[in-house]
């Protein structure tokens, strides 16, 4: 991506906590191969609340308590010395990340929608809360 924008001598930093939460159970089936051993509401659950753990997989609470240290401790120093940062990451670990910066309550969570591309523009003011926000989608 970096190579794409004539961006390739910029440090990259990859990180586990970043990753896609851990499905578990889950991990290796498609939607309809779930729904059919799960149940379709049952794997709706675990997909998109906020404390539901699919069996042997992470919450987005638990994916949470990963990104976010990691936004903290990585992430937010770099963007108050006021340089940009680029993260790119799968659903899940956006969502929660998009979570702390946004306020989403673990009620409006689960309707929180990110389509494959979209990016998310925010700029923080010098308290770190999000000053502004743009949500670009290229389709």
């Amino acid at each position: 991506m970096l190579g794409a924008m004539g961006l390739s001598n910029i440090s990259m930093i990859r990180d586990a906590a970043l990753n896609e939460r851990d499905c578990g159970d889950l991990t290796g089936l498609d939607k309809d191969e779930a729904r059919q051993r799960f149940g379709r509401e049952q794997v709706r659950m675990w997909r998109r609340s906020y404390a539901l753990a699919p069996p042997n997989g992470e919450s987005l609470r638990d994916t949470i308590a990963r990104v976010l240290p990691f936004y903290i401790g990585q992430i937010l120093p770099i963007v108050m010395r006021s340089q940009g940062v680029l993260v790119v990451a799968h659903g899940n670990s956006l969502r929660a990340l998009i979570m702390a910066l946004e306020g989403i309550s673990i009620d409006d969570i689960p309707s929180l929608e990110l389509r494959t591309a979209e990016m998310r523009l925010y700029v923080l003011d010098e308290d770190s809360a999000v000053k502004s926000l743009q949500s670009i989608y290229p389709g």
